[in-house]
């Protein structure tokens, strides 16, 4: 095997491109070879030398523990519990929430022999046993997030911290003609006075 058919190959791993992709992007790269190439490949290096897991959340950062977990403004007892990194960076991206996160590290799933062993919830239990306040379940609305949280809500209730997870429902800009069924059932079930 050629260095490029190993860069074409390992470029069509990544999420969203395939062996057609994987050749566009590699031809792409080494035409680009000092302006893009070895920049990146540098980057890549450093990011893989440098770029651990946090131990308190989960998080990625070249600090342990990271940023997140090491800012005081930070609300200590308001825990936010993920599937993983980038579901946190995808609610860290709104700048609406100011409390610290918890990566679980996947969702139960029978399917793919994921069990309670597998995720990050004994750190979480910890976590909320050192002054856990509230516990928000921000979990995919897929049958393995669904049966993650409530199996999250059995292992809580016992340390009688407050727990909630995020509204599921009509999404803002959403028209209901395109909603399937079960994103309109949910919002109906979710529904709320106004004002």
């Amino acid at each position: 095997m050629t260095e490029i058919d190993r860069l074409i190959q390992l470029l069509a791993k990544l999420p969203g491109l395939g062996p057609r992709s994987g050749r566009r992007a590699a031809l792409f790269l080494l035409k680009r070879r000092e302006s893009l190439l070895q920049p990146l490949a540098a980057a890549l290096g450093a990011a893989a030398e440098r770029i651990r897991p946090c131990r308190l959340c989960g998080n990625l950062d070249t600090a342990d523990p990271c940023a997140i977990c090491a800012d005081p403004r930070r609300e200590d007892g308001l825990i936010c519990v993920v599937e993983d990194v980038a579901d946190l960076w995808a609610i860290e991206r709104t700048g609406a929430f100011r409390g610290r996160y918890h990566v679980l590290g996947g969702t139960l799933s029978a399917l793919d022999g994921i069990g309670p062993e597998e995720l990050n919830i004994e750190g979480l239990l910890r976590r909320v046993a050192a002054g856990g306040r509230e516990v928000i379940i921000a979990l995919n609305a897929t049958v393995e997030g669904q049966t993650t949280a409530h199996y999250l809500m059995d292992r809580l209730a016992p340390t009688g911290v407050a727990v909630t997870r995020l509204a599921h429902g009509v999404p803002v800009g959403g028209e209901l003609d395109y909603l399937d069924e079960g994103t309109l059932s949910a919002a109906l079930k979710a529904r709320r006075p106004i004002g």
